[in-house]
Protein backbone atom coordinates (compact mmCIF):
# COMPACT_ATOMS: atom_id res chain seq x y z
CA UNK A 1 0.00 0.00 0.00
CA UNK A 2 2.73 2.67 0.86
CA UNK A 3 4.65 1.81 -2.49
CA UNK A 4 1.20 2.80 -4.69
CA UNK A 5 0.75 5.45 -2.52
CA UNK A 6 4.32 7.21 -2.99
CA UNK A 7 4.46 6.41 -6.68
CA UNK A 8 1.41 8.76 -6.91
CA UNK A 9 2.63 11.40 -4.25
CA UNK A 10 6.02 11.41 -6.05
CA UNK A 11 3.99 11.75 -9.09
CA UNK A 12 1.96 14.78 -8.20
CA UNK A 13 4.08 16.17 -5.70
CA UNK A 14 1.30 17.25 -3.97
CA UNK A 15 3.53 16.59 -0.44
CA UNK A 16 7.42 18.41 -0.79
CA UNK A 17 9.47 17.39 1.99
CA UNK A 18 7.06 15.02 3.80
CA UNK A 19 8.48 11.75 2.94
CA UNK A 20 11.77 13.04 3.36
CA UNK A 21 10.90 14.08 6.52
CA UNK A 22 9.60 10.77 7.48
CA UNK A 23 12.80 8.98 6.25
CA UNK A 24 14.63 10.95 8.43
CA UNK A 25 12.50 10.14 11.20
CA UNK A 26 12.97 6.48 10.75
CA UNK A 27 16.89 7.15 10.32
CA UNK A 28 17.24 8.90 13.83
CA UNK A 29 14.94 6.70 15.47
CA UNK A 30 16.94 3.54 14.35
CA UNK A 31 20.12 5.18 15.68
CA UNK A 32 18.67 5.76 19.00
CA UNK A 33 17.61 2.29 19.32
CA UNK A 34 20.50 0.94 18.47
CA UNK A 35 22.34 3.13 21.07
CA UNK A 36 20.12 2.92 23.89
CA UNK A 37 20.67 -0.96 23.02
CA UNK A 38 24.05 -1.22 23.32
CA UNK A 39 24.03 0.79 26.71
CA UNK A 40 21.26 -1.09 28.04
CA UNK A 41 23.93 -4.19 27.47
CA UNK A 42 26.90 -2.45 29.17
CA UNK A 43 27.76 0.02 26.46
CA UNK A 44 30.11 2.98 28.41
CA UNK A 45 28.07 6.56 27.57
CA UNK A 46 29.53 9.80 27.90
CA UNK A 47 27.70 12.60 29.02
CA UNK A 48 27.60 14.04 25.79
CA UNK A 49 26.54 11.26 23.58
CA UNK A 50 23.95 11.02 25.97
CA UNK A 51 22.95 14.42 25.49
CA UNK A 52 23.14 13.76 21.52
CA UNK A 53 20.41 10.86 21.95
CA UNK A 54 17.96 12.95 23.60
CA UNK A 55 18.41 15.50 21.09
CA UNK A 56 17.64 12.87 18.39
CA UNK A 57 14.36 12.46 19.98
CA UNK A 58 13.63 16.14 20.03
CA UNK A 59 14.26 16.00 16.21
CA UNK A 60 11.85 13.27 15.91
CA UNK A 61 9.26 15.27 17.58
CA UNK A 62 9.99 17.78 15.27
CA UNK A 63 9.92 16.59 12.40
CA UNK A 64 6.66 14.64 13.06
CA UNK A 65 4.92 18.21 13.82
CA UNK A 66 6.37 18.78 10.24
CA UNK A 67 5.06 16.13 8.36
CA UNK A 68 1.75 16.35 10.12
CA UNK A 69 1.40 20.00 9.27
CA UNK A 70 2.58 19.30 5.63
CA UNK A 71 -0.46 16.47 4.95
CA UNK A 72 -3.29 18.73 6.95
CA UNK A 73 -2.02 22.09 4.81
CA UNK A 74 -2.61 19.49 1.55
CA UNK A 75 -5.61 18.34 2.57
CA UNK A 76 -7.77 20.96 4.25
CA UNK A 77 -8.59 24.65 3.14
CA UNK A 78 -10.47 26.78 4.96
CA UNK A 79 -14.00 25.37 4.75
CA UNK A 80 -12.54 21.57 5.29
CA UNK A 81 -13.82 21.12 8.99
CA UNK A 82 -15.00 17.53 7.87
CA UNK A 83 -11.05 16.54 6.87
CA UNK A 84 -9.88 18.08 10.19
CA UNK A 85 -12.44 16.47 11.89
CA UNK A 86 -11.69 12.91 10.47
CA UNK A 87 -7.94 13.34 10.77
CA UNK A 88 -8.39 14.25 14.42
CA UNK A 89 -10.31 11.35 15.54
CA UNK A 90 -7.53 9.05 13.29
CA UNK A 91 -4.96 10.12 15.26
CA UNK A 92 -6.58 10.07 18.62
CA UNK A 93 -8.11 6.41 18.70
CA UNK A 94 -4.93 5.17 18.87
CA UNK A 95 -4.34 6.53 22.32
CA UNK A 96 -7.79 5.16 22.89
CA UNK A 97 -6.76 1.95 21.88
CA UNK A 98 -3.85 2.10 23.77
CA UNK A 99 -5.64 2.46 26.75
CA UNK A 100 -7.26 -0.93 26.62
CA UNK A 101 -3.73 -2.37 26.20
CA UNK A 102 -2.43 -0.94 29.04
CA UNK A 103 -5.55 -1.91 31.20
CA UNK A 104 -4.99 -5.45 30.09
CA UNK A 105 -1.28 -5.16 30.72
CA UNK A 106 -2.01 -4.05 34.45
CA UNK A 107 -4.32 -7.33 34.88
CA UNK A 108 -2.18 -9.33 33.31
CA UNK A 109 0.80 -7.99 36.04
CA UNK A 110 -1.62 -8.98 38.92
CA UNK A 111 -2.32 -12.64 37.62
CA UNK A 112 1.72 -12.96 37.20
CA UNK A 113 2.60 -11.52 40.70
CA UNK A 114 -0.84 -14.08 42.52
CA UNK A 115 -0.29 -11.88 45.96
CA UNK A 116 -1.45 -8.53 47.31
CA UNK A 117 1.28 -5.87 47.44
CA UNK A 118 3.09 -4.66 50.59
CA UNK A 119 1.47 -2.30 52.72
CA UNK A 120 4.10 0.44 52.69
CA UNK A 121 5.13 3.68 51.42
CA UNK A 122 5.93 3.10 48.17
CA UNK A 123 2.60 0.86 47.32
CA UNK A 124 1.00 4.09 49.33
CA UNK A 125 2.64 6.32 46.80
CA UNK A 126 1.50 3.69 43.95
CA UNK A 127 -1.83 3.73 44.95
CA UNK A 128 -2.29 8.01 45.60
CA UNK A 129 -1.43 7.34 41.61
CA UNK A 130 -3.76 5.28 40.80
CA UNK A 131 -6.66 7.26 42.23
CA UNK A 132 -4.93 10.40 39.91
CA UNK A 133 -4.89 8.10 36.56
CA UNK A 134 -8.29 7.04 37.18
CA UNK A 135 -10.14 10.48 37.84
CA UNK A 136 -7.80 11.62 34.86
CA UNK A 137 -9.67 8.68 33.02
CA UNK A 138 -12.98 9.41 33.96
CA UNK A 139 -12.86 12.89 32.89
CA UNK A 140 -11.46 12.71 30.02
CA UNK A 141 -14.85 12.19 28.02
CA UNK A 142 -16.55 14.72 29.31
CA UNK A 143 -13.88 17.14 28.47
CA UNK A 144 -14.05 16.18 25.13
CA UNK A 145 -18.11 16.59 25.24
CA UNK A 146 -18.53 19.81 26.57
CA UNK A 147 -14.75 20.79 24.66
CA UNK A 148 -13.57 22.30 28.03
CA UNK A 149 -10.22 23.82 27.31
CA UNK A 150 -9.16 25.38 30.81
CA UNK A 151 -10.28 21.66 32.70
CA UNK A 152 -8.43 19.90 29.88
CA UNK A 153 -5.19 22.43 30.44
CA UNK A 154 -5.89 21.50 34.40
CA UNK A 155 -5.98 17.79 33.57
CA UNK A 156 -2.64 18.22 31.87
CA UNK A 157 -0.91 19.91 34.68
CA UNK A 158 -1.75 17.10 36.88
CA UNK A 159 -1.37 14.40 34.42
CA UNK A 160 2.13 15.53 33.89
CA UNK A 161 3.17 15.39 37.58
CA UNK A 162 1.22 12.05 37.65
CA UNK A 163 3.77 11.09 35.37
CA UNK A 164 6.64 12.38 36.87
CA UNK A 165 5.88 10.97 40.26
CA UNK A 166 5.74 7.14 38.41
CA UNK A 167 9.30 7.98 37.40
CA UNK A 168 10.51 8.73 40.91
CA UNK A 169 8.74 6.12 42.41
CA UNK A 170 10.45 3.18 39.97
CA UNK A 171 13.82 5.11 41.51
CA UNK A 172 12.94 4.27 44.76
CA UNK A 173 11.88 0.57 43.98
CA UNK A 174 14.40 0.27 42.20
CA UNK A 175 16.71 0.42 46.03
CA UNK A 176 13.81 -0.97 47.89
CA UNK A 177 14.65 -4.70 49.60
CA UNK A 178 11.81 -6.57 47.31
CA UNK A 179 11.58 -9.56 46.30
CA UNK A 180 11.85 -10.24 42.77
CA UNK A 181 8.38 -10.62 41.90
CA UNK A 182 7.27 -7.64 44.15
CA UNK A 183 9.84 -6.06 42.52
CA UNK A 184 8.87 -6.20 39.28
CA UNK A 185 4.83 -5.86 39.77
CA UNK A 186 5.76 -2.64 41.08
CA UNK A 187 8.05 -1.61 38.60
CA UNK A 188 5.60 -2.65 35.60
CA UNK A 189 2.29 -1.04 37.88
CA UNK A 190 4.16 2.10 38.02
CA UNK A 191 5.48 2.01 33.86
CA UNK A 192 1.57 1.04 33.09
CA UNK A 193 0.26 3.79 34.98
CA UNK A 194 2.59 6.32 33.93
CA UNK A 195 1.10 4.88 29.65
CA UNK A 196 -2.07 5.24 30.70
CA UNK A 197 -1.58 8.73 31.86
CA UNK A 198 0.43 9.98 29.05
CA UNK A 199 -2.46 8.89 26.50
CA UNK A 200 -4.93 10.21 28.23
CA UNK A 201 -2.89 13.30 28.34
CA UNK A 202 -2.39 12.46 24.46
CA UNK A 203 -6.08 12.55 24.28
CA UNK A 204 -6.57 15.83 26.11
CA UNK A 205 -4.21 17.54 23.43
CA UNK A 206 -6.61 16.99 20.84
CA UNK A 207 -8.60 19.91 23.06
CA UNK A 208 -5.89 22.31 23.66
CA UNK A 209 -3.34 22.16 21.02
CA UNK A 210 -3.93 22.25 17.32
CA UNK A 211 -3.83 19.50 15.02
CA UNK A 212 -0.36 19.06 13.89
CA UNK A 213 0.64 19.59 17.25
CA UNK A 214 -1.58 16.42 18.92
CA UNK A 215 0.59 14.87 21.75
CA UNK A 216 2.94 17.77 22.55
CA UNK A 217 1.87 21.10 24.95
CA UNK A 218 2.79 24.46 24.53
CA UNK A 219 4.85 25.08 27.62
CA UNK A 220 4.53 28.84 27.93
CA UNK A 221 0.58 28.14 28.45
CA UNK A 222 1.12 25.38 30.70
CA UNK A 223 3.38 27.32 33.10
CA UNK A 224 0.85 30.20 32.59
CA UNK A 225 -2.13 28.15 33.88
CA UNK A 226 0.17 26.65 36.58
Amino acid sequence: MFKELLSIFTATDPLPGATENFYKMLELAQEMILEASAVYWGKEQSPEERTALYKKDVEVNKLERRVRKQIIAHLTGPQDHAVTYALLIMSLIKDAERLGDYAKNLLEVREMHGKDLPDDERVGELREIRQSVETLASETRQVFETSDEERATELTIEGRIVAKRCDDLIRRIAGADYDGATAVALTLGARFYKRIDSHLLNLLSGVIMPLHKLDYFDEKALQADS
